[in-house]
């Protein structure tokens, strides 16, 4: 069962940075790297999976830029 809950885990990550990504008008990549610097991927995608997946794909977006935004704003990061 766990590695149908982290398969699940990764395709909602996929598509929730390329979601954003596409909101914010630059790469996935790019976006990707962004959230990985200040360990966002693994702290709202995998481990709020089970709240944010029941959201909007809207809100999730919103939910993944107000998370960067705020760590980038804290620790000094590139927007």
């Amino acid at each position: 069962m766990a590695s149908i809950v982290n398969e699940r885990q990764t395709q909602f990550a996929t598509l929730a940075i390329g979601a954003t990504a596409r909101q914010m008008g630059i790469s996935t990549t790019e976006l990707f790297n962004r959230l990985n610097r200040y360990g966002l991927v693994r702290l709202l995608l995998f481990d709020c999976y089970d709240t944010l997946h029941t959201e909007s794909l809207d809100g999730v977006a919103w939910n993944v830029q107000e998370a960067l935004r705020n760590r980038e704003d804290k620790e000094g990061g590139t927007r």
